[in-house]
């Protein structure tokens, strides 16, 4: 699936949108934890260390804000995107450890055209961010609703 400006057309069901690697570093794990999750595993290498998750781990809500960089990095940011109505789920498989370096992809499960509104739909895919080792550590379905090429002129 590659289009110069994603728009509701270029979304195929089945289809697979891989959104580029980011590596995560000690530094933004700290900088995220003391603004919005300032609990100890996200502070401090030895209380990580301490914890059942093994080192210095970014916030699921850090992974979670990472994966949308990403995604609009990879697609949202040159499309036609109108927002989403919101996340069927989020799971946090896996802690994502300092040093870690995620991959991302999202595969289209649905489409369809809107009911009340023409020329505007809703996209449904599910997405997994997967670290160097071929773990998945976050799994995620949302909607995304997209106006079609001709409504977006």
């Amino acid at each position: 699936m590659t289009a110069k400006k994603w728009a509701l057309e270029d979304f195929e069901e089945g289809g697979t949108i891989e959104l580029g690697a980011k590596t995560v570093t000690a530094e933004e794990i700290i900088e995220f934890a003391r603004e919005f999750d300032a609990q100890p595993m996200h502070l401090d290498e030895e209380a990580g260390k301490a914890s059942i998750l093994g080192g210095l781990a970014a916030s699921g809500w850090h992974t979670c804000c990472m994966f949308m960089r990403m995604m609009c990095d990879g697609f949202l940011l040159d499309s036609t995107s109108q927002g989403s109505p919101g996340l069927d789920y989020v799971r946090w498989k896996k802690p994502v450890l300092a040093g870690d370096t995620l991959t991302g992809r999202s595969t289209v499960i649905a489409k369809r055209g809107s009911k009340s509104k023409p020329g505007l739909g809703f996209v449904t895919v599910q997405s997994a961010l997967i670290n160097q080792r071929g773990d998945v550590v976050m799994e995620l379905q949302n909607t995304g609703m997209f106006l079609a090429r001709e409504t977006a002129r």
